[in-house]
């Protein structure tokens, strides 16, 4: 593959990792979260009503966040009844074929999240909750997590073109 690609493949890796082990410790906090609110609501007597919300939209930022590192480690789910017998080069192949419907279907998502997350921005949207938070941030959150998935699957499918041809990207 041309030194470009291979360049590409490295950087969007090496982001998607770090992005991604950041993603992987929110669970910390989230945990945190939602032990506060139990010990407030049970112990305290005092309810409180932005735990559960809070921690919602810390786990869409934990899976989105997450998506493009759980693809770079090859930790997706997939179908594995044909694929898991097929020689390596031959699942190159076919993931080469199939990555593009990806890539479409990412490419879109990724169109509609900035434009709902311009929408967010533009007209201060809040969930229709008690603590009525704004829902821009989380909207940022998807729209970059798409994003770096879209940028991972694109360096799959060179990844996998380059093991097709039999000449894989270290």
């Amino acid at each position: 593959m041309p030194k470009p690609i291979q360049l590409y493949v490295r950087y969007v890796e090496a982001v998607g990792y770090w992005i991604g082990r950041f993603a992987m410790y929110l669970i910390f906090p989230m945990g945190a979260i939602l032990l506060y609110s139990t010990v407030a609501r049970i112990i305290l007597g005092y309810p409180v009503n932005w735990a559960l919300e809070m921690t919602q939209f810390m786990l869409s930022a934990y899976y989105l966040l997450g998506g493009a590192y759980s693809m770079q480690i090859n930790a997706h789910v997939r179908m594995d009844l044909f694929y898991g017998n097929m020689k390596p080069k031959t699942r190159a192949i076919v993931d080469s074929f199939t990555i593009l419907f990806v890539v479409f279907y990412l490419a879109v998502l990724f169109w509609g999240g900035v434009s709902s997350t311009n929408y967010s921005i533009v007209y201060s949207q809040k969930n229709y909750t008690a603590w009525a938070p704004a829902l821009w941030p989380v909207k940022v959150a998807m729209t970059i997590g798409i994003f770096l998935m879209l940028l991972q699957t694109i360096a799959q499918f060179f990844k996998d073109v380059a093991e097709a041809r039999g000449k894989p990207i270290a």
